[in-house]
């Protein structure tokens, strides 16, 4: 039935033709295991919850967060199965939310029946509102409320909260560069989510973003020696150089300051971004991001005179990539049934997040038309999304327990979460008063399934030898985390939207699908349509037939088009005649009759190229230069 409804959807609208196009991706219901892992974050919820709230077995709990320092720090999230807000771990989640998001929103809102892009900007903003409340000045960060020792010495409902709500800061006197520069990430990332849809937010992240690197660089220092209650839980192992970079690259990203690109150019080696040859990446380890991120930026040709330095991130990117497919020089240790495994206390973490990186650094390699380049041997960007493809799918299920280990999908799933909220019974259901230890007593212990199903979230997941125990006191194995689940919300998008390939390199914003105006008869499959030679064109455009498919008789062809800028000059006010397109185009502004460059780029430099493409059943469109201005 499933397949059905998709070939009816097929017949509908010819932008999801684009998006399911890979049938091997038919495995799992990939969009319904995103929507499932977004409404994850929803119980994870602090402070007043909003009247859209679809976990509804939650309520109002943490209302009084902050009120003794005289600051407001309502809100949040609570990271796991306690009921702790920490800093580090919630603004990585904010960044990879945000990051996943920035790579595949559009698959994430394409998918008109299951259209997540609404829920998940949500989610990001429930993060990012209590970051603005936690940086109340520029120099002042508040990173963690609550203490990890007295909340675990106590099993309660987050609404019968009876445990100290400390809230612990830093400042120029105790700094936390690694804690700053993570929030400053955070910050520039989210900035770029909401910069079309709310502006004046986008805004203000930014300034925060700005703010909080300017801190972390400026007072140097980890953060649990200033916030020393964290060492037992989030401790920064890592240091904070690895989070001054990756601040530094989210905030290029969102600013095009070049401030921030010498930066990555002139600390690299010095802060190990260059040096460190990775095999994780997580919470407390960010320096494979920061080498995918770069090696994006120099993809795009954005390095200048830093080249050689940003060549250096780039073959640690693919040392690391390497690494996950078994073809590095130091592999990664995998389970039996194929799984990432890194340690026994929430490995899923690692899975989930190195995944996320093999995903978009496919997509940039074939955006670049490029390879993975390990060892001696060329890997094709197709691997890497086919690694990431199979980690997601063990988590679904396919395993050799044959356990899903996404709470509520499929129906082998684990019943027993370590998750104080979901584990006793609603304070909607029964809201008398669970005591600190009544909790353990009458709850913890027993054997029973959990009264709140937590629907979506990704528990710790099995050990090397792919064993797992549906325990509630095992909690190396099934206690979630926000940031297990945030690298996954882009995963999943990907999958589920099963698109061809968008220009990951270019962020096209992609416009509502046109209608199909005409139905000419199919044509052969055209192999390459380069523009005829004159003496010089100062403007080429070629287009090749990248892929196709069959549906319901029916013979569609996705057209890449390059149009590129020969001349010595940059070029202006392109304008471009497309003739015989019968179906829907991504990557250009229409005005009138003509298209021209996509709103986000005024001109193209000399040498560079930009990409478009389009879907119809026929042979190409015909595509001319109307006119344009060399300056």
């Amino acid at each position: 039935m499933y397949m059905e409804k998709l070939m009816r959807l097929i017949e509908m609208t010819p932008l999801l033709l684009l998006l399911i196009l890979p049938s091997a991706f038919a495995g799992h219901d990939y969009n319904q295991a995103l929507s499932k892992s977004i409404l994850f974050f929803e119980a994870q919820r602090s402070g007043y919850l909003p009247h859209n709230q679809r976990v509804t077995w939650r309520a109002n709990s943490g209302l009084k967060d902050g009120k003794a320092s005289g600051v407001d720090l309502v809100g949040g999230y609570y990271d796991a199965g306690d009921n702790v807000k920490f800093g580090l771990p919630m603004a990585f989640t904010i960044t990879m939310m945000s990051w996943s998001i920035i790579e595949y929103g559009k698959q994430m809102g394409a998918n008109g029946e299951l259209g997540e892009l609404g829920h998940a900007m949500e989610a990001v903003k429930w993060g990012t509102d209590y970051l603005i409340k936690a940086h109340p000045e520029p120099y002042v960060l508040y990173g963690e409320v609550g203490d990890g020792n007295s909340d675990h010495y106590c099993w309660q409902r987050p609404e019968d909260m009876t445990t100290d709500r400390h809230a612990y800061k830093i400042d120029p006197s105790n700094p936390g560069s690694d804690l700053a520069g993570e929030t400053a990430a955070a910050m520039a990332a989210a900035s770029i989510v909401f910069r079309r849809s709310n502006p004046a937010y986008s805004t203000e992240l930014l300034r925060h973003a700005h703010q909080l690197f300017e801190f972390a660089d400026k007072y140097r220092g980890k953060y649990d020696s200033s916030i020393t209650v964290a060492q037992k839980y989030y401790r920064s192992i890592s240091g904070y150089n690895d989070e001054l970079l990756w601040a530094a690259a989210w905030l290029y990203q969102a600013s095009n300051n070049e401030y921030y690109l010498n930066y990555l150019g002139k600390n690299g080696d010095s802060m190990g971004g260059t040096g460190w040859a990775m095999t994780e990446f997580g919470w407390d380890v960010k320096y494979a991001g920061v080498q995918t991120l770069v090696a994006k930026f120099l993809m795009q040709g954005k390095a200048g005179l830093h080249a050689p330095v940003f060549e250096r991130y780039h073959q640690k990117a693919e040392y690391f990539m390497c690494s996950l497919i078994g073809k590095g020089g130091r592999n990664i240790q995998k389970t039996p049934g194929g799984l990432i495994f890194r340690q026994r206390w929430n490995n899923m973490q690692f899975v989930t997040s190195a995944s996320f990186l093999a995903t978009v650094y496919s997509d940039y390699l074939a955006s670049s038309r490029g390879s993975l380049k390990c060892a001696a041997v060329n890997v094709a960007p197709s691997e890497l999304l086919s690694f990431a493809k199979s980690q997601v799918d063990y988590i679904l299920g396919d395993n050799p327990r044959a356990t899903s280990y996404m709470v509520g999908y499929g129906n082998n799933f684990p019943r027993q979460a370590h998750h104080r909220a979901s584990s006793i019974v609603s304070f909607k259901v029964d809201p008398k008063f669970v005591a600190c230890r009544q909790g353990y007593a009458t709850w913890y212990s027993r054997k029973a399934s959990d009264p709140n199903v937590l629907t979506g979230a990704i528990v710790g997941g099995p050990d090397a030898y792919d064993n797992f125990a549906d325990e509630r006191d095992n909690y190396e194995q099934t206690e979630p985390a926000t940031y297990n689940n945030a690298p996954l919300l882009g995963i999943l998008a990907r999958l589920g939207g099963g698109h061809g390939g968008y220009n990951q390199l270019l962020p096209v914003v992609v416009p509502a699908p046109n209608p199909v105006v005409a139905k000419p008869k199919p044509a052969p499959k055209p192999k390459f349509t380069p523009t005829p030679a004159t003496s010089f064109n100062p403007i080429t455009i070629e287009q090749k037939m990248t892929t196709s498919w069959n549906a319901k008789g029916k013979t569609y062809y996705r057209y890449s088009t390059i149009v590129t800028n020969k001349s010595y000059k940059t070029l202006k006010d392109l304008k471009l005649s497309i003739h015989k397109l019968y179906g829907p185009l991504w990557g250009l502004s229409k005005s009138g009759n003509s298209y021209g460059f996509p709103t986000w780029l005024n001109s193209l430099p000399a040498g560079k190229s930009i990409e478009f493409v389009y879907i119809h059943s026929t042979s190409p469109a015909d595509v001319s230069v109307s006119s344009y201005n060399l300056a």
